[in-house]
């Protein structure tokens, strides 16, 4: 077997457990991604926090493992703040970014958290309610729902960057 067959299936791996024992959606993707592709970094890490739960918890925004993804190779092949202070112009990062958002629709039909959590759950959960909140664990939010998700972008983020993205890889 070579990397481009394990790797993903251990970023999947990675990112579920992650999600299921520590929460945090797009640092799960970013530390599998880290840990499997070496991609990122701290301060990458550490922002990504605020933007769980489709951006602060609110379930409104982006969901966060599909941020995560997309911050991922956004690291890769994103204009730098040199070129974007040179005013230059980098559009390589759309064309990766827009293969990993189509498949997530593909799979979840919307990129918004409280959307994909109405097709998982038959509802949306208002993450900043204790008590809905309470629900939302019960059930499965953290047990295999949301792991699933953030299992499913990290291996699909792999699969891309191994697949279309390798040469930048070695580049670093």
């Amino acid at each position: 077997m070579t990397d481009t067959d394990t790797l993903p299936k251990k970023a999947y791996t990675l990112a579920y457990t992650y999600e299921a024992t520590r929460g945090s959606c797009p640092q799960c993707v970013l530390a599998a991604l880290k840990e499997t592709l070496d991609i990122g970094d701290e301060v990458l890490f550490q922002a990504s926090q605020g933007l769980a739960g489709g951006t602060a918890l609110s379930t409104r925004g982006t969901c966060g493992a599909l941020v995560g993804g997309i911050l991922a190779i956004s690291s890769l092949v994103g204009r730098t703040y040199q070129q974007f202070s040179a005013g230059e112009s980098k559009r390589l990062v759309y064309k990766y970014t827009k293969q990993l958002y189509d498949r997530f629709l593909a799979e979840y039909g919307s990129p918004l958290c409280c959307d994909v959590q109405t097709q998982l759950f038959g509802r949306s959960y208002n993450l900043l309610d204790r008590q809905d909140y309470a629900a939302f664990e019960q059930a499965g939010g953290h047990v295999d729902k949301c792991p699933s998700v953030s299992g499913n972008v990290a291996q699909w983020t792999a699969e891309l960057i191994l697949k279309e993205m390798k040469p930048l890889l070695q580049k670093r």
